[in-house]
């Protein structure tokens, strides 16, 4: 059996609610800033809404007039994130193998804009009036087929939705290909563009939203006894993924070993987590295993923790039964207490703090959590301010409605 190869990050790219510059967002985050502000949505039925929606963002900086005007905001993201990665990573893309380069980012949604715009289009005028482009700016695989043809990548190009988890489940296959010698390159991430009434309606249906209208700074609140709910985030967190060997020919800047990851299922209900954690700890633990490393190596965890009441619980479950008896123990941060919870592009936004806190040296706090519950005794969780660390290995969990769990371990 051939030996895999190591798969490293060489490229950052991002949309977020701080802009597209991954220096300006990282800062903001070490800031402790919240991006979250009240948003203008008609959506009859729901006042007070508010989110981390994305700013400082032209899609004609990307896109050229005509697409920027008619692409979905999941696709146009998505574009955007791609073109920003590939020339962090300084990747002429005219010397890639284009039969050893592919494309995978997911999304949990897709085009919700465009499902939206043409629903109303067929209710108020004909289904006859709908777009050409509804189905193709709605499907799950577009956001990375559009990358693929932009840039003639003739290798793997799919997608995965597997909700909140999307970003981690398309980054950890998209590992699989390098390792597996299917690739030299991968760009892979998530996206999700959910300031739209589809969205907020529908979690609103689910009471997942939080309801702390008059302070929307501090409604995400992962980790405190009072949270209430998760605050609304969008944007595009994509990376270029290389084989170690292609990285090292070209002279690439190495972000991290992409050292391992993994998957599993609670396979218990639709919505709610398991609380005991029992299934992310397993997750984690075949995470590390991949990597080669133990948990006691870890010091850094980037956590999922979208502040809702049960999800933040199985959580730090999952950690005690995995880090709990350590003697030293893994610091924690979670990066949607500023930036909301980006649903299938979280993991991807997530993904940029741990790559960042690497290249820094520093990790960002955790805002608005005065109250932590009492299970996270003897963890630091940064609720104090940024702190100057250096990160060895990290992991960053996500994971999804319908019980989808998915962990990835960054190694520097």
């Amino acid at each position: 059996m051939a030996k895999k190869k190591k798969c490293v990050i060489t490229g950052i790219g991002l949309i977020s609610c701080f802009g597209p510059d991954k220096n300006v967002y990282y800062q903001s985050l070490l800031d402790g800033k919240s991006g979250v502000d009240h948003i203008n949505i008609d959506v009859p039925g729901l006042e007070n809404l508010f989110g981390a929606a994305v700013t400082d963002y032209n899609p004609e900086d990307y896109l050229d007039k005509k697409r920027a005007r008619r692409t979905d905001p999941a696709i146009a993201y998505s574009m955007a994130a791609a073109k920003l990665a590939i020339g962090d990573a300084a990747l002429d893309m005219d010397l890639v193998d284009k039969e050893r380069a592919g494309v995978l980012i997911g999304t949990g949604i897709g085009g919700m804009t465009s499902a939206c715009k043409n629903f109303h289009t067929a209710q108020k005028k004909s289904y006859s009036r709908v777009s050409p482009f509804f189905i193709p700016h709605l499907i799950t695989n577009m956001p990375g087929a559009f990358v693929s043809i932009e840039y003639g990548l003739r290798g793997p190009n799919y997608s995965i939705s597997t909700a909140c988890a999307t970003a981690n489940y398309s980054i950890l296959s998209a590992k699989q290909h390098i390792e597996n010698g299917d690739c030299d390159v991968m760009i892979s991430g998530g996206v999700e563009a959910s300031m739209n009434e589809a969205a907020f309606g529908g979690f609103s249906a689910l009471f997942a939203l939080s309801r702390s209208y008059d302070n929307p700074q501090q409604a995400s609140k992962p980790f405190d006894k009072n949270r209430n709910g998760f605050v609304m985030g969008e944007g595009a967190g994509v990376f270029i993924l290389e084989s170690e060997e292609h990285a090292l020919k070209r002279g690439a800047k190495i972000y991290a070993y992409l050292s391992g990851g993994a998957i599993n299922s609670d396979a218990y209900h639709m919505t709610k987590p398991l609380e005991s954690g029992q299934e992310v700890a397993r997750c984690i633990k075949m995470a590390l295993k991949d990597a080669g490393i133990t948990p006691e190596d870890v010091n850094y965890i980037n956590a999922h923790a979208t502040s809702t009441p049960i999800g933040d619980l199985c959580e730090i479950n999952a950690i005690n039964l995995v880090f709990g008896k350590n003697k030293t123990r893994p610091k924690i941060n979670d990066t949607k207490s500023m930036i909301g919870h980006a649903l299938g592009a979280s993991g991807g936004l997530e993904l940029v703090a741990v790559l960042m806190a690497m290249e820094t040296g520093m990790l960002h706090p955790t805002i608005n959590v005065t109250d932590p519950e009492d299970d996270l005794d003897g963890y630091d969780i940064l609720n104090d301010g940024s702190k100057e660390v250096e990160v060895k290995h990290a992991i960053s969990n996500s994971f999804g409605f319908g019980g989808h769990n998915s962990v990835l371990v960054l190694s520097k």
